[in-house]
Order: structure tokens, then C-alpha cells, then sequence
């Protein structure tokens, strides 16, 4: 079991929970993610550690109500205990000093940003963030990103916060502006990680982009999560999360991704019934 010691709500049906997990806390590395189950017979669900405290034997997962089990992890408050989490899962990213790291994120995707600026800051890059969102209440740790960012841009689609647009329109103007870029590392929406990719294939642009297929055992035995990379199929939950964004099958991506969209809204309606 472990317990929630801290819960926030940081946009309309994105929140923060801070759950004891020293082991994990201990050995995570940017890029990986925990699987977790809240009851004995809940479903087992990926979630990415958008931050880690060794010192306290805590991590942060910041996620959205966006399925059955999603929602009722948004019931629970500090004190409650998930009765399963593993991890660290995934390969981590792989990071070194290559220059110039524009990180993009998009929409909740924004909260895996921060261990990937932290830890390129540490080896010695030179960090370019940009983080967009439909409006201005779904944007979630500026002011974290923004300190820990050398540069930093902020867009909506609406123009509540920063401009208005989308955040390829700003990494089209640094490309256009030849601003040294040495790599590309962007996590969010799958249409959105698709348009970044296409913008900087032509230019060379190394990216690197963390996916988000279905997935289930998270070991790498069942294959639900398997996904398209060069040709050659791979393991989103041992060969990734993070691939090259100029290899990856975008379209099988999207197709796989929508394969249970019926029953995942049978299955949150079932729980919001039962909530009222």
C-alpha cells in the first residue's frame, strides 16, 4: 500500500498527488513512469512521475480525469492509500550535453517537463522551454518550469495566457530565426507530437517524443503497448516511453489509441452513476 501524503488540484480535472514510494523515489530517472491499481479489483494504469523527492521517499504524479479509474483517483485525498504502484518503469531518457534542449510540452503532457529540464540543465545544456495549452486554467507548473528554464514561452489556443496559438507556431519562428537547437524533446497530445515532429524533420532536428499507447502489463510480455518505430516493432513500456519522433508510426498510433474509446466511456460513466 502506499499512502497520499499531499493532494492538489491544479486545472478542472488535472491533479497532484504526492504518494510515498522511497524505493521508487530513490531510483527514478527522467522519462519513467509507475503503474498503479487502487483496489483489489482495479484496473492497472500508467502514470508518468513528473517529480521525485529522495530526501522525503516521495514522487509526484500529476494526472487528468480522462477514464474510469482516472476519476476515482480524483476522490482521493492525503491520508488515503493506493494498494499498488510500480516502478520505476520505462527506459529512461537518454541525456548528455549536446547544446541547445527546447523542451515542448502540451496540455497535461506539460508535467513531464520538468524532471527532463532538470536534468539536461544538469549536464550542462542550454534549456529552451515552451508549454501551451487550450487556455489559460490548463496551464500547470509555470512558475516551476519557467525557473528552471534559461528560456521560456508560454501559448494558448485562445490567447488567455501568452500568445495566441499553438506551440509549433513558436518553434517554427525560433527554426525560421536559425536559433541554435541542438535537440528537440517534446510530450503531450499525440497530434501535437506528430506536428513537431513534422516541422523539425526537414531541418534535421534530432526530437525525441514520449508516447502514450495502451498499455497493460507494463513488463513487456503482453504487447498491448507495442507501437511502430522505423519499421520494426517495439515496447512502449520497455523499449520507450521516449523514441524518435522522426521514425515513429503516428497514424498506427492514433488508430490504436481510439480501439476502446466505447468501453472506456462505458466504464467512467459506470463511475460517475455510481458517484452521484
Amino acid at each position: 500500500m502506499s499512502r497520499i501524503v499531499r493532494k492538489e488540484k491544479l486545472a478542472e480535472n488535472i491533479h497532484l498527488i504526492e504518494v510515498e514510494a522511497p524505493l521508487i523515489s530513490g531510483a527514478a530517472r527522467p522519462g519513467q513512469f509507475v503503474v498503479l491499481r487502487l483496489n483489489e479489483s482495479g484496473e492497472r494504469i500508467p502514470l508518468t512521475i513528473a517529480d521525485k523527492h529522495p530526501e522525503k521517499g516521495t514522487i509526484e504524479i500529476i494526472f487528468q480525469e480522462a477514464g474510469a479509474t482516472t476519476k476515482l483517483l480524483a476522490g482521493f485525498k492525503a491520508g488515503d492509500e493506493i494498494k499498488n504502484l510500480l516502478g520505476p518503469l520505462g527506459t529512461p531518457a537518454h541525456v548528455e550535453k549536446v547544446g541547445t534542449v527546447l523542451v515542448i510540452g502540451g496540455g497535461v503532457g506539460i508535467a513531464e517537463c520538468f524532471p527532463a529540464i532538470v536534468a539536461y540543465k544538469a549536464a550542462g545544456n542550454r534549456v529552451i522551454t515552451i508549454i501551451g495549452a487550450r487556455c489559460k486554467e490548463l496551464l500547470i507548473t509555470e512558475s516551476k518550469l519557467r525557473a528552471a528554464s534559461d528560456e521560456f514561452h508560454i501559448i494558448t489556443d485562445d490567447g488567455t495566457c501568452g500568445r495566441k496559438g499553438f506551440v509549433t507556431d513558436i518553434l517554427k519562428e525560433l527554426i525560421e530565426d536559425e536559433k541554435q537547437i541542438d535537440l528537440v524533446y517534446a510530450v503531450g497530445p499525440v497530434p501535437m507530437m506528430e506536428a513537431v515532429s513534422k516541422l523539425t524533420y526537414p531541418h534535421g532536428l534530432k526530437t525525441m517524443v514520449s508516447l502514450n499507447p495502451l498499455m497493460l502489463d507494463a513488463t513487456g510480455m503482453c504487447g498491448v503497448c507495442r507501437v511502430t518505430v522505423g519499421g520494426k516493432t517495439l515496447f512502449a513500456c520497455v523499449d520507450g516511453p521516449e523514441f524518435n519522433a522522426h521514425l515513429v508510426d503516428f497514424a498506427e498510433l492514433k488508430l490504436r489509441l481510439s480501439t476502446f474509446k466505447d468501453k472506456e466511456k462505458e466504464a467512467l460513466d459506470h463511475v460517475c452513476r455510481l458517484s452521484k
